[in-house]
């Protein structure tokens, strides 16, 4: 219980994204734009991310590893993320395992409303270092990732609205 109080507490302190985006598609369609390692690299392409270790290619299953490698803020970056939870169609989440965060976690919620899928992200993290780090994330991480999934939700908004997938 106290564990619990503990962990609830750390993790209303951390910056938490919600994004809500409405396709014109099928939730099938954007379930597998979304976990697609292949798609990820052309949503992705302004900060030049690839598949370096794991699963390279292809879609992303339960308990999968993927390291990734990109460019943020001028730096190089690698990224080791996990597949923790999975409901084909409907939701799965990665988390870190290593890389630049202290913590971070990204659940991916999709529900077919009629001819429409929303699809709500939901983006959890950490940055290391302390006060330096919570000052960094409400001065330029929060708004920089909001934007970063924003821009990557609307390629795959583009593509699942398209004959391009």
């Amino acid at each position: 219980m106290v564990t619990d109080l503990v962990t609830f507490l750390k993790l209303s302190r951390m910056p938490k994204i919600e994004i809500h985006t409405e396709i014109n598609s099928s939730i099938e369609i954007c379930f597998d734009l979304s976990r697609s390692i292949d798609f990820h690299l052309i949503s992705t392409s302004k900060t030049k991310e690839k598949a370096i270790a794991g699963r390279t290619s292809g879609l992303v299953q339960l308990n999968d590893t993927v390291t990734w490698e990109a460019t943020h803020f001028g730096v190089r970056q690698k990224l080791t993320s996990l597949i923790s939870g999975f409901e084909y169609p409907f939701y799965f989440k990665d988390e870190q395992l290593k890389g630049a965060f202290k913590y971070f976690t990204h659940e991916h919620h999709f529900k077919q409303v009629g001819d429409q899928v929303v699809m709500t992200d939901v983006f959890v993290f950490e940055s290391p270092f302390g006060i330096l780090g919570r000052f960094f994330n409400r001065l330029v991480l929060t708004k920089y990732m909001r934007r970063f999934l924003m821009e990557r939700n609307a390629i795959i908004k583009e593509y699942a609205e398209s004959e391009k997938w």
